[in-house]
């Protein structure tokens, strides 16, 4: 799904390397093809090049692209999300700790202040913690006369989970196999232990659930003002 042109998962990767975070491994499921060609097909589309036919060579003179190095995994279409990073498990063995996300939410999320949050309290993991936005517009009555309509309301101030995490590499051993829900017994687990803390995130974050978040989202795009844009 795109944003202004650009597959969420672009937008989600810019915002990690705008805070120099430039290594990423992306776990493949359901038409995971396409996103290998979008990403070997990145440079080619980005590139003034020289192509020589006969001698079956490019040359690449001048790139304007990213500095990302991406390794893509194929996890399988039915992996839980707990599942999915216990298939990389052997990629991150070398890492103490490393952040994880989800594809389909976006946010100016502080990610070298929640690094750095995780590393102060000495806890396996960290979790971003949002305010969810409102589902439904907001009436405000006095009497039978509506004073506020609100178009975009937020939640009741109660927060969830934003997706945004930095877990310390023993987190993996929580994971029982390719079935296992990240949300379920490994985070589950965490809590028990007390090892789970939380980041609150007051700024923008939302997620691209429905069709309609993703129209709201191309909206802020389109009209400039997409608060998730901290590269620029």
């Amino acid at each position: 799904m795109e944003i202004g042109g650009q597959p969420i998962l672009w937008h989600i990767l810019k915002i990690y390397s705008h805070h120099g975070i430039n290594d990423f491994i992306i776990f493949l499921g359901y038409q995971g093809h396409l996103i290998k060609e979008h990403f070997a097909n990145f440079l080619l589309h980005n590139s003034t090049l020289t192509i020589d036919l006969g001698a079956s060579h490019i040359d690449i003179l001048e790139h304007h692209t990213e500095p990302w190095r991406i390794t893509l995994v194929d996890t399988g279409e039915n992996a839980g999300t707990g599942g999915r990073l216990g298939r990389v498990s052997r990629l991150l063995a070398e890492e103490k700790t490393f952040c994880s996300t989800y594809g389909d939410g976006v946010g100016n999320v502080d990610i070298r202040a929640l690094i750095r949050h995780h590393e102060s309290h000495g806890k396996a993991a960290k979790v971003t913690a949002v305010t969810p936005p409102g589902r439904f517009r907001t009436l405000r009555l006095a009497g039978e006369q509506v004073t506020e309509f609100t178009e975009t309301p937020y939640g009741d101030n109660g927060l969830i989970n934003g997706g945004y995490f930095v877990l310390n590499c023993c987190t993996l051993d929580l994971i029982e196999g390719d079935d296992t829900g990240w949300e379920d017994r490994p985070i589950a687990a965490l809590v028990q232990q007390g090892q789970l803390a939380a980041y609150r995130h007051t700024g923008f974050w939302y997620p691209m659930d429905t069709l309609r978040d993703r129209t709201y989202l191309e909206h802020l795009w389109t009209s400039g003002a997409a608060p998730w844009r901290v590269w620029c």
